[in-house]
């Protein structure tokens, strides 16, 4: 008898998932009260947002999705209809036609709906309008891996925007099936050129239990693929579409930033000060030694770097103001003047 692997560690509780489920439940239902009814009603969505700690490397693919296998899938081609669409590789070098992709389908029993070639969709796709219908008229979008690349100026912002980028399939391989049945029972990752990624985990349709595995079977998997797994998660949050995100894991902060400027550098400062102030009186001025600003704050004359005011005209970027010009021009005056009279003084007696 085998046994099966232990779950791995989580650092979300069941409990807490199951809470954010009812909740969103709850707020949906309070709304559909309130709202007019409508003749067809939509399958919502439940979105996983996912929030890193760190930007991810310029290495990682933003095109290709990272699959994760839920238990219960978003689309069951077996049990339902949905509308499948696949964009093919019809170049030259490429070896595959409209043709040869419907005999493959047709042979093999797969649920595709529409076959669409790269050089139409250069051609027939290129007004908005046109964008916008093609996006809204499929559930799913499927493509050969050869075009991805491409996909992303041919299909505009609203594929991406209603997370209906089209998944990679190496057609190259005999096993179309097997890929499109992975994918329909997958959450799809896309790590994003920022810190926060969105997922699909689950349908209004579903029963709570349901939707619950699906999102702790998200979490589990997202962590396992990310940089530093569970050390590079800074949260996860629940919603649905219109609603507010609630959160289901927040990780600790780093604490280790060092605090400065206690009791005795108030003290020692003010020392050199007073120190600095007799020199001047009598005359002994030194000239300071450069020194490097940790924080970025202004110490008085010289912005250092956070663009906070100093009360002469401190510009943000590390440079003297025009108003501390005038400042110092005033201040050397005035130096110069007194000066003069001293030697005026001394000659004359």
């Amino acid at each position: 008898m085998t046994t099966l692997p232990p779950p791995p560690l989580s650092g979300v509780s069941p409990k807490t998932v199951e809470k954010a489920v009812n909740a969103l439940l709850k707020w949906r239902s309070s709304k559909l009260n309130t709202r007019k009814p409508q003749l067809l009603e939509q399958d919502e969505f439940f979105y996983l947002i996912l929030t890193l700690k760190k930007i991810p490397q310029k290495g990682v693919s933003r095109i290709n999705a990272h699959k994760i296998p839920l238990p219960n899938s978003l689309i069951n081609p077996l049990n339902e209809a949905p509308e499948l669409c696949l964009i093919i590789d019809d170049r030259p070098k490429s070896g595959l036609n409209k043709d040869g992709a419907k005999k493959k389908i047709q042979n093999d029993n797969i649920p595709i709906s529409k076959i669409i070639k790269l050089s139409k969709l250069k051609t027939d796709y290129r007004p908005f309008e046109a964008k916008k219908k093609l996006c809204d008229s499929y559930d799913m979008f499927f493509a050969d891996k050869r075009v991805v690349p491409l996909l992303p100026k041919m299909l505009g912002k609203q594929f991406f925007k209603k997370k209906k980028i089209p998944v990679t399939l190496d057609l190259k391989h005999h096993n179309w099936k097997e890929q499109i049945d992975r994918a329909c029972g997958s959450a799809l990752l896309y790590l994003r050129s920022g810190t926060c990624s969105v997922v699909k985990v689950g349908r209004i349709s579903m029963s709570r239990e349901e939707i619950g595995k699906n999102v702790m079977a998200a979490i589990n998997g997202i962590a396992d693929i990310v940089p530093r797994k569970w050390g590079g998660v800074r949260s996860f949050h629940l919603k649905l579409l219109d609603s507010l995100a609630l959160p289901v894991y927040q990780a600790v902060p780093d604490l280790k930033m060092k605090i400065d400027g206690g009791p005795k550098e108030e003290e020692n400062e003010k020392g050199l000060v007073a120190v600095e102030e007799e020199k001047a009186k009598e005359g002994r001025v030194e000239k300071k030694k450069g020194k490097i600003q940790e924080v970025g704050a202004c110490d008085g004359y010289w912005c250092t770097g956070l663009g906070m005011g100093d009360g002469y005209g401190c510009t943000g970027l590390g440079v003297p103001g025009q108003k501390h010009f005038h400042h110092v021009h005033n201040k050397l005056r005035k130096l110069q003047t007194a000066e003069l009279e001293e030697e005026v003084v001394v000659v004359e007696g």
